[in-house]
């Protein structure tokens, strides 16, 4: 029995495309980029850097440089999820990054594949550009994930220097200081902006903007109403932190509750497509006998679509919004 392992090489080289732009991004701005580390970047670039005003401005482009350049060709499928995971490349970083994995992953195909080279060229562009989307993708799920993780320990933080008498800036820059990235950096820029005049309100409802996090505009909106109308700042504060640590329970417990669906909607979608990556495998030659035949094509067309819309559904049947 013949036996392909084509497919099998294709999805090696997609994981290491993938590896690879994962290298090359902590090879260029270091371990400090992390979020797995405990001291913030802002903290670390002071201590390589103690101009405080040239930090701030490097922060500040790299967190708002993805959305200013959406008008890229094809760039805006990755500018809003580039700039919740605030990947520091610049936008034409991370295109001549697609190149370099692509032309990787073309030399990969040519040395260890002998499909045609029209074929070669379309998989290496797919998979440079894939695989950098699919590495700022799960950049984008982590950092949301842990923002929305550390947001109530920060609120109650602020609500712990408040009552002893610190200002709503400086509080601001203790959870700076105390907080791991993502947040000890933004809050750090938000606390260098206020240092230089920004007012504090616009700082965090651009955060909670261009984050696109519904719990950062309620703590925007609670300091707006709060140096509006007036009143005890830390009570409303500490008041959010129950209800955001309220919603974020329930969101635990919907997703625990949704979880079978979710594995089954998983499993029914990618078992078709991995059902055809295992004939390809084990019997290559299976389509051999009709695949010259005038209803091979629309045939194949027709399950491919289907494929979509049954992966479609799926997503749309097991994600539950609360």
């Amino acid at each position: 029995m013949e036996i392909s392992a084509a497919p099998l090489i294709y999805i090696l080289i997609f994981v290491a495309v993938v590896v690879i732009v994962e290298g090359i991004y902590l090879t260029v701005f270091g371990k400090s980029i992390s979020l797995n580390n405990r001291l913030s970047r802002r903290l670390t670039l002071l201590e390589k850097n103690a101009n405080r005003e040239q930090v701030l401005e490097q922060l500040r482009k790299e967190m708002n440089q993805h959305l200013n350049s959406k008008n890229i060709p094809l760039y805006s499928v990755f500018a809003k999820k580039a700039q919740r995971a605030n990947i520091a490349f610049s936008p034409k970083a991370l295109i001549g990054v697609m190149g370099i994995v692509a032309v990787f992953a073309f030399l990969m195909l040519t040395v260890m594949t002998g499909a045609d080279i029209s074929v070669r060229i379309l998989l290496a562009i797919g998979m440079g550009i894939g695989g950098v989307y699919h590495w700022v993708n799960r950049k984008a799920k982590k950092r949301m994930s842990l923002l929305e993780e550390q947001l109530p320990d920060s609120i109650e933080l602020m609500v712990r220097s408040l009552r002893v008498g610190h200002p709503f800036s400086t509080a601001i820059g203790i959870v700076a200081k105390e907080i791991p990235d993502p947040l000890g950096s933004e809050f750090g820029v938000i606390a260098d902006e206020a240092a230089y005049g920004r007012d504090v309100t616009e700082s965090l409802k651009a955060f909670a903007e261009r984050m696109d996090s519904q719990d950062l505009r309620f703590l925007a909106v609670a300091v707006s109403i709060q140096q509006q109308s007036g009143g005890n700042l830390a009570e409303i504060l500490d008041g959010l932190s129950k209800v955001i640590r309220a919603r974020f329970k329930l969101f635990r417990r919907v997703a625990a509750i949704t979880a079978e669906a979710k594995w089954s909607g998983m499993f029914l979608s990618g078992f078709p497509i991995a059902a055809l990556l295992m004939i390809q495998v084990i019997k290559p030659d299976y389509y051999d006998g009709v695949k010259e035949t005038p209803a091979f094509i629309p045939a194949a067309l027709f399950v491919i679509v289907f494929l979509i819309i049954n992966i479609i559904f799926m997503k749309v049947m097991t994600n539950i919004k609360v």
